[in-house]
């Protein structure tokens, strides 16, 4: 489903969910940057345990952002991801565990994704150049203005793939900063951090889940844990859903559409580089000074609170009278599954169904209507009943007719609205609007940036009436520049319609009779009654909704399997489902790194293959050549915009690809077969960590065999540990691989090898909420969902704290306010009197009362000293029973009480008011407490960004 679509669908339905985020920002002392102290308090008013990275949402924009100027080179595109990451965690403040994933080799269903977007990339890289080469030729020969031409490699960003050196790279340099910060940041103290790079097969938010899954299958696993991940993508608030955690977060970047962007050519903001008119750059500043900087602020952050989302869910999928017990688990698993119907990443939507239409809310009144019949729910822990899938599908099949005429009908009347609106602008418009200096200019503005203004307003006027007696072809209508010369702004409109836009040709006609039969002829190029080939792709898209729920709830089923067509069937096809098999072959494996960019690559980014690999993808003679072609067809399907269209791709043939690739693996170099070799996970903690001589001791001991992980040292972690041939050591140095920064002469970081827990392949996750999990304190009210007597809506919770104060002035502040913003008829420019205590009911801003004592309160997060006092430590209580559903006694918790006293975890103090999250244990393994004196380090010198000694 398209990102930006189904964020914007869910923010406007479910406005709850959204919390804007607090972020302490860095400050600077005599010109040196003091970096956050992230073990103080989280100023969100929330505590998060884990902190998961969807790291290549991070790469991305750090390498080639689209608001701002893109990074020189390689290191400081590094330099750049370092930040960023420092500052999610600045806001986050994770307490137990930093997992940074990054895409490794993804299964064949997304790979096919994967191939499409790489190939787009390409070709339009390829015009985007073409036209603006075509567009300065253009300008430059009609005397225009252009700056010069800047010389420079464009960052092709298809490198972003397992098995390129830019990954391998990458992997070093997040290797060598988890270090520093382990040894220099506070914040970092106590915390276990896990780095999945590229090597390691699995998207990058799918690692996170099925880390996730095999921890919360263990008897030591923390049920109350607080989940915090960082992506854009949408299917992000599937996943986790589906974890079924009472505490899950996403924190994204708050979307912003229409962001501007300057111009290729001239790199001034307001049009494109095909709008360009080789204009004089703007003098921006009194001496210039701005011209190198762009408009743009940075990017703020939100928060997704599921748990909002899971309260909406519950109160929208509660059914009276159902033949079976509701449960809400079950509800919310067969929602996200009805999502899949709009889209995802690996089979196409439905065709009667768009996200925009309404289409997941069409999905849920179906649901609640047809589950009289069906008797019970649609999926189970990933599983699907497609009996009851039918059902639901041919009740979308009846009204699909209708959905396609209704959809015409809208478009219709949009086109018709835009149309009158465009109509309109005209005639409010003058035919003539004079240039130059004649220009007209808002009040007030005459002395602002780029406003013309004549210097010898005298000579200016001479010099345009001889230019007008000279030149008596001009048209009366046209203005001049300053200088005299004709002003292309000043030409009069012309006097044809322009409304009419050239709209795509539609062959298809869904909103005409026998739309089914001209869909399967122009779409799969076969008649609508060959009802074989029909079932075979109702089959295959049966297949792909149960490999993608299993893919969300159990991991990976199958990596071979992929849907083989460009385009979905209707939802009136799915008849007779309930009898097709959804069983996967068993014991795939995926690709390696290297047959991966085989598979993805356009033949135009074969640099970043090996040369003899790169040979089969241009070589005409090659045995595989087909599978790389110069163009291809792009379909809009219906749609306006090419990048929304169908890649007409070719389907790479893995038995042809492995057959050709036999042939060149001897070719690889002893670099190339590392890059091209899978890996694992590796598990970094620092001198402080309880971990920390356990790990040093086995690297000591060089133990060849893998040891368990003690989950009494790691807030419950469990999984396997094995030394690792390039590890991070304590008292080696660690070489920076960026040269912008120094080398750790200092370390006591270590790092080691780990692996999760394994279980049998047919082990079964269930998909339940674990016994002693605590629900959050509910945020909505019934009076959310319906108007109260008096007509206004009850204003939801904002934050995560319910009872987070507002702001507090003191009597100076109110004089100052008094100042600037004078109350009442008779209030004058200087009346410093306090307005009357009325005016004070129910807002922000409340006056001193008589005899109280005057202390300012202007920090409305700060809270009485015994607010933070926690609960008691958790071994005074009972014993923990999973039956009874008492609290937990976590073992490690027990065991910690006779350890070192260097593994002495420090009492976590936590607030132990009401809020959006229920107050934390102190107990948890290893917490560090919050300093109330400040930092403990040196501020950093000048030089070394990242070294805080």
């Amino acid at each position: 489903m398209g990102v930006p679509a189904f964020f914007r669908w869910l923010s406007r339905k479910y406005p709850s969910i959204i919390v804007n985020c607090v972020e302490e920002k860095p400050k600077e002392c005599n010109g040196v940057k003091i970096p956050v102290d992230a073990s103080k308090p989280n100023p969100n008013d929330v505590e998060f345990d884990n902190l998961y990275l969807d790291m290549n949402g991070i790469i991305h924009p750090c390498t080639h952002p689209e608001d701002k100027p893109a990074p020189k080179n390689e290191d400081e595109m590094m330099v750049a991801i370092f930040e960023y990451i420092d500052r999610l965690f600045n806001i986050v403040r994770p307490r137990r565990l930093l997992y940074m994933a990054i895409d490794g080799v993804a299964p064949r269903a997304k790979m096919n994704q994967q191939r499409s977007r790489r190939f787009r990339a390409s070709k339009e890289g390829t015009e985007a150049a073409a036209e603006k080469q075509r567009v300065r030729e253009e300008i430059l020969a009609r005397g225009g203005f252009l700056p010069p031409e800047e010389i420079k490699e464009r960052f092709d960003s298809n490198c972003i793939t397992p098995g390129t050196e830019f990954m391998d790279n990458l992997a070093k340099c997040l290797r060598y900063y988890i270090a520093d910060r382990l040894n220099n940041d506070p914040g970092w103290k106590n915390l276990t951090v896990i780095l999945s790079d590229a090597s390691v097969p699995g998207e990058g938010e799918h690692k996170i889940m099925d880390y996730i899954r095999r921890q919360r299958a263990q008897p030591n696993h923390d049920p109350n844990t607080h989940h915090c991940l960082c992506g854009a993508d949408a299917d992000l608030i599937m996943l986790g859903l589906a974890t079924h955690e009472p505490n899950f977060t996403i924190i994204r970047e708050e979307f912003k559409p229409n962001k501007p962007k300057p111009c290729g050519l001239c790199n001034q903001l307001g049009h494109e580089v095909k709008d360009c008119e080789g204009l004089p750059r703007e003098k921006k500043g009194k001496h210039d000074e701005l011209a190198d900087s762009l408009p743009c602020a940075e990017g703020e952050f939100i928060f997704l609170r599921l748990s909002v989302l899971r309260e909406y869910l519950e109160r929208e999928l509660t059914m009276a009278s159902l033949p079976f017990t509701f449960d809400v688990e079950r509800s919310i698993d067969d929602w996200v599954f009805m999502c899949f119907f709009v889209g995802n990443d690996f089979l196409p939507h439905l065709p009667s169904l768009e996200i925009r239409e309404g289409a997941i809310d069409r999905l849920v009144n179906i649901y609640k209507t047809v589950v009289h019949k069906t008797g019970g729910y649609l999926t189970e822990s990933g599983y699907v009943n497609l009996q009851r899938v039918q059902m639901i599908m041919l009740a979308v099949g009846e009204v699909e007719d209708s959905i396609f005429k209704k959809r015409k009908d809208d478009e219709d009347s949009f086109r018709r609205r835009q149309k009158e609106k465009r109509k309109r602008m005209k005639r409010d418009q003058p035919s003539f609007s004079p240039g130059g200096i004649l220009t007209p200019h808002a009040l007030g503005s005459r002395g602002s940036l780029g406003s013309q203004v004549a210097s010898n307003p005298r000579q200016a006027a001479y010099e345009m009436r001889m230019q007008n007696s000279s030149s008596p072809s001009v048209s009366p209508n046209t203005s001049f520049t300053s200088d005299g010369s004709p002003s292309p702004r000043g030409i009069k409109r012309k006097a044809e319609d322009s409304d009419s836009e050239p709209e795509p040709e539609d062959n298809v006609r869904l909103w005409e009779a026998g739309w089914k039969q001209r869909y399967y002829k122009n779409k799969f190029d076969v008649d609508a009654a060959d009802e074989k080939f029909r079932r075979k792709v109702v089959q295959s898209y049966v297949e792909g909704l149960c490999w993608v729920l299993r893919y969300y709830y159990q991991g990976c089923a199958s990596w071979k399997w992929y849907y083989p067509f460009h385009y979905a069937p209707f939802a009136s096809d799915f008849e007779g489902i309930a009898d097709m098999p959804s069983d996967f072959e068993k014991g795939t494996k995926p690709f390696k790194p290297l047959e991966q960019l085989m598979g993805v690559f356009p033949a135009a980014s074969g640099n970043f293959l090996p040369p003899s690999w790169r040979k089969l993808m241009s070589d005409p003679d090659s045995s595989i050549i087909d599978f790389y072609p110069e163009d291809f067809a792009i379909d809009l399907n219906g749609k306006k915009y090419a990048w929304q269209g169908v890649a007409l791709l070719p389907f790479v043939d893995e038995r042809r690809l492995r057959a050709a690739l036999e042939e060149v693996y001897p070719d690889l170099t002893p670099e190339e077969s590392r890059r091209n070799s899978l890996g694992g996970d590796v598990l970094f903690v620092g001198r402080q960590h309880p971990l920390h001589d356990f790990i040093s001791e086995l690297y000591r001991a060089g133990s060849t065999q893998s040891v368990d992980v003690p989950p009494e040292l790691c807030h419950g972690i469990q999984g396997r540990f094995s030394l690792d041939e390039e590890a991070i050591l304590p008292d080696q140095v660690v070489c920076s691989p960026v040269p912008l920064l120094r080398d750790l002469t200092q370390n006591t970081a270590v790092s080691i090898n780990f692996k999760d827990p394994q279980f049998a392949e047919d082990y079964v996750f269930k998909a339940v909420m674990l016994p002693g999990a605590r629900k959050p304190a509910p945020v909505l009210k019934p009076s959310d969902w319906e108007k109260s007597s008096n007509g206004r809506q009850w204003k939801p919770q904002l934050g995560f704290s319910r009872d987070r104060r507002p702001v507090h002035l003191d009597p100076a502040a109110f004089r100052t306010l008094g100042h600037v913003m004078p109350r009442g008829p008779g209030a004058g420019v200087y009346n410093s009197a306090a307005p009357p205590p009325a005016t004070y009911q129910g807002s922000l801003y409340r006056p001193l009362l008589r005899g109280q004592a005057q202390i300012p309160k202007l920090m409305s997060n700060m809270r009485p000293p015994d607010s933070w006092r926690g609960p008691p430590p958790l071994f005074q209580q009972q014993r923990f029973d999973r039956g009874v559903g008492a609290e937990p006694l976590l073992p490690w918790n027990r065991m910690l009480q006779t350890q070192n006293a260097a593994f002495q975890p420090s009492q976590y103090q936590m607030l132990a008011g009401p809020g959006g999250y229920p107050p934390r244990r102190d107990d948890r393994g290893g917490r560090q407490g919050y300093p109330r004196e400040g930092r403990k380090y040196p501020l950093p010198p000048p030089s070394g960004r990242y070294s805080w000694n």
